[in-house]
């Protein structure tokens, strides 16, 4: 027997991290291709603290809470629904909504546990597993022996981006703000992790033959910073623009490089496309759990009510790996 009704994290209004609040809403109801997942955990991610700020509305259509990925267990299914059975443990993409005791997911968009992943750290896989695969290896060609340029390695993109890169044969470079988030990033399989307090990540990377790839977090001048490490031939992905998105570049070494710049968010994308990217995951990602090639990497979780030192503790990067938030059971 399902409750009527379920705890909820709410934003009051746009604004800081203090806008966050428990609230109460009723359950909501599956869709004919969605399942009902009891959330064990909810990631917290980038999107949810720009969302709350009010400068990221919800797709039409979607929960205006926050929280793009959970974990828990399916306790309803939609008629239409023939892969995943009551009883079930997954991990999903939201469109929203994760923030929440149960939350309505499209049933192309779940993954099983991980094996040897706990339900509770599965929570903080989705998001940055389908972002990072979807933009730098998702039909791509085979990257092994290339050089990865990591932007913000001991964050939730950062750190699955050097696994990933180094569990497909690639040299995974990386920067991050210290010499303990360098220390973490190699850990987890960066060749060489810069301290770009200390250091010039361009020369760096110049010296070391040039960026094949480049994941960006940042923007402003690690925009044209990026194309000065980048070899010919490269492709650049920014997503996101922490440092600002408006720049100034001059645009000639892109073309006498012949250099790729793209982007994307991934919420926006058709949830065909998620479908897609979950069963490329599900073949070629997920076993490398079960190899040891892959962790979860869970710095902290944080109950419903404790949600506004969640968002403080992303926005002031004090972590490594990703943040969750847990509801009471």
């Amino acid at each position: 027997m399902l409750p009527d009704t379920m705890k909820t994290v709410e934003m009051r209004e746009p604004g800081k991290a203090e806008v966050l609040v428990t609230g109460e809403r009723e359950l909501p109801i599956p869709q004919s291709s969605e399942v009902l997942i009891h959330v064990t955990a909810a990631g917290v991610n980038g999107p949810d603290l720009v969302q709350r700020r009010g400068h990221y509305p919800p797709p039409k259509d979607a929960s205006d809470l926050l929280g793009l990925e959970v974990s828990g267990e399916v306790c309803a299914i939609g008629s239409d629904v023939t892969n995943w059975s009551v009883g079930d443990r997954v991990c999903a993409l939201t469109n929203g909504g994760g923030y929440a005791e149960y939350v309505a997911v499209d049933a192309g968009h779940c993954l099983p546990i991980p094996e040897g992943i706990a339900e509770q750290d599965a929570a903080g896989l989705c998001e940055t597993y389908f972002t990072v695969w979807s933009n730098l290896f998702f039909e791509q060609p085979n990257p092994k022996g290339k050089l990865l340029l990591v932007h913000g390695g001991a964050g939730g993109i950062g750190s699955t981006a050097i696994q990933l890169g180094k569990a497909l044969g690639m040299r995974a470079f990386t920067t991050c703000a210290n010499a303990d988030d360098c220390a973490y990033a190699q850990k987890l399989g960066a060749e060489r992790a810069i301290n770009f307090n200390e250091e010039d990540f361009v020369d760096v990377v110049r010296e070391a033959g040039g960026a094949n790839l480049i994941l960006d977090i940042i923007g402003g001048d690690y925009v044209a910073r990026n194309v000065k490490a980048a070899s010919p031939d490269a492709r650049i992905v920014q997503l996101a623009f922490n440092a600002g998105s408006k720049v100034e570049i001059n645009l000639m070494p892109i073309m006498l490089k012949r250099l790729i710049y793209t982007g994307s968010t991934l919420r926006s994308r058709p949830e065909s496309f998620k479908t897609e990217v979950a069963a490329d995951l599900r073949d070629k990602v997920w076993p490398m759990f079960a190899s040891g090639q892959l962790s979860a990497q869970t710095h902290h979780v944080f109950p419903f009510d404790q949600a506004a030192q969640a968002h403080a503790m992303m926005e002031e990067a004090a972590h490594r790996g990703k943040i969750l938030l847990a509801p009471a059971h």
